[in-house]
């Protein structure tokens, strides 16, 4: 439940910025000036990093569903294996992230005119902008809450502009960070298996508990 809902509010945004706005098209959000839709194209790795060229798309691409196909048989496995109802959550959170921007990468191309800064795209034209895995995957969330200098004194940066939070990302991306930041900070609470026992005295105090409400 927790993928498929993931993936439905990050393509519907998606979609809904790529055919509604150019490249670089900026949205206050609730009227917010620190908080904004911004939309941007990443052609590479996070942070817009670029490796390879086509050939490194490519790749990246297959990597990505290299890992969402691992992911798909984890998920499976923890879920038989009666891991924490916690850990369960951050791992479908992770996988359901993944698997948004894999679509991205492998259809977008396909499905899509290019975005420019003077054109919007419209879907399913006769042509798309590129082939199969090499689509770009969609950001629009952007969050300048704070604007401000680095002092003079420090070296290297000194003087120089800082902005927080600067990275611009979609709803995948917030949803494998939940998930991992999660895991790291609760790592111990998360990471466990339910025993035989637990269950059942799982059950049996779930059972007494609804006895006496009853009663």
């Amino acid at each position: 439940m927790i993928v498929v809902l993931v993936i439905i509010v990050d393509q519907a945004l998606k979609i809904w910025i790529k055919t509604n706005f150019p490249i670089g098209h900026v949205k206050d959000l609730f009227g917010l000036h620190w908080a904004q839709l911004y939309f941007i194209e990443n052609e590479g790795m996070a942070w817009g990093w670029k490796w390879g060229g086509d050939w490194g798309k490519m790749l990246l691409t297959l990597f990505r569903l290299a890992a969402v196909i691992f992911g798909t048989w984890y998920l499976v496995r923890i879920v038989k294996h009666n891991y924490s109802k916690g850990f369960i959550i951050c791992a479908s959170l992770i996988y359901a992230g993944a698997l948004g921007n894999l679509i991205d990468s492998m259809f977008y191309g396909m499905i899509f005119e290019d975005s420019t800064y003077t054109h919007v795209a419209k879907i399913f034209p006769p042509h798309g902008y590129a082939g199969f895995l090499h689509g770009k995957v969609v950001d629009m969330l952007y969050f300048p809450m704070v604007h401000s200098t680095f002092p003079e004194w420090m070296p290297f940066i000194g003087g120089k502009d800082f902005e927080f939070f600067s990275p611009i990302f979609n709803i995948a991306d917030a949803s494998i960070s939940i998930g991992v930041i999660t895991l790291l900070l609760f790592q111990k609470r998360l990471v466990r298996k339910h025993h035989p026992e637990e269950l059942q005295a799982i059950t049996t105090n779930s059972e007494l508990s609804d006895k006496a409400q009853v009663m």
